[in-house]
């Protein structure tokens, strides 16, 4: 097209009907009147990335063995033994050997917190329908994916499920602006909501705003009315900065993510939430404090020293 004053109008004209339509989305929430053009574009769009994915992803495959994961509670022992198979059909070339690394922890966290999960491998990164930090996945609505489910992987949360088509989903990444997660904190069991900040640690809100809180705190997930869209216990982050307390009604933290949202790679969606809250139990270790060493200086008298009482 030549550029021409018609051209030009043109293009403003598309520009504003693309806010337009981002905004409405926003504002409109689950009831966004186009959340049904976004159904149609994964269900057009979706199988496109995940036959690209499929063609040059040789393990592929392998991430299919965790998916039925969570059809029976007593799901440690099976993930041990699915985990041991994957090894098996992993290999042992370098990529490959990292992506078993990422399945390691991630069935660690689904055995530890009886998750019910379906794994997933990221085939996507962004959002056709807007700009916002989301992940396109390779599991749908075939695979028992709906709307609202927890996503996590083997360091904590990644976000939640917002769009399903037929074999891909959408997740919308917990460091988004528009994201909040209620948040527990470990041990106090102060509440708050964490909102994403990009590429800045996770904004905490916490609802008294007299809590003790300090740096190197972890926060869970709370948990949702029905486990939608977060399950409990799902490991947050680490408090990185906390606000002064200024007598208000909540106070203000910052939380570093566990997750590394531009690396995502192996992920899982919770399809089974868990019987009981596994409260702090799938927070890793705390690090053991390095010993602080101890010199002792023991004094040996000379030779040549007096002894009590007697003159040189």
């Amino acid at each position: 097209m030549r550029d021409t004053r018609e051209s030009r109008l043109l293009l403003v004209l598309l520009i504003a009907v693309a806010f337009a339509l981002i905004t409405v989305d926003i504002r409109g929430g689950e009831d966004s009147p186009v959340d049904g053009a976004r159904q149609a574009a994964a269900t057009v769009f979706g199988p496109i990335e995940d036959g690209v994915s499929a063609a040059v992803d040789p393990v592929g495959n392998a991430v299919s063995a965790i998916r039925d994961s969570g059809s029976k509670h007593d799901r440690l022992a099976r993930l041990e033994q699915e985990n041991a198979a994957l090894k098996a059909k992993l290999g042992s070339d370098d990529r490959n050997a990292s992506r078993l690394k990422q399945l390691d922890k991630m069935l660690k966290i689904a055995g530890e917190g009886q998750y019910g999960i379906k794994g997933a491998e990221v085939i996507a990164i962004g959002a056709a329908q807007g700009f916002s930090w989301t992940i396109t996945i390779d599991v749908g609505a075939n695979d028992g994916i709906k709307r609202d489910m927890t996503v996590l992987n083997g360091d904590g949360l990644v976000g939640r499920v917002t769009t399903v088509g037929p074999d891909t989903s959408t997740v919308l990444l917990a460091n988004d602006p528009d994201f909040t997660v209620g948040t527990r904190m470990e041990d106090s069991d102060e509440l708050g909501f964490a909102s994403g900040q990009g590429d800045r640690p996770l904004r905490v809100e916490l609802l008294n705003g007299k809590a003790d809180v300090k740096k190197g705190d972890r926060l869970v997930t709370f948990g949702s009315q029905a486990d939608k869209p977060f399950v409990p216990g799902v490991p947050v982050g680490v408090v990185s900065r906390v606000e002064p307390s200024e007598g208000g009604l909540t106070r203000t933290i910052y939380v570093t993510p566990y997750v590394g949202f531009t690396k995502l790679d192996i992920v899982g969606v919770v399809v089974e939430a868990p019987k009981k809250d596994p409260r702090d139990t799938v927070l890793p270790k705390k690090p053991k404090p390095t010993p602080t060493p101890t010199v002792t200086v023991t004094v040996t008298p000379s030779a040549n020293a007096p002894v009590d009482g007697q003159q040189q």
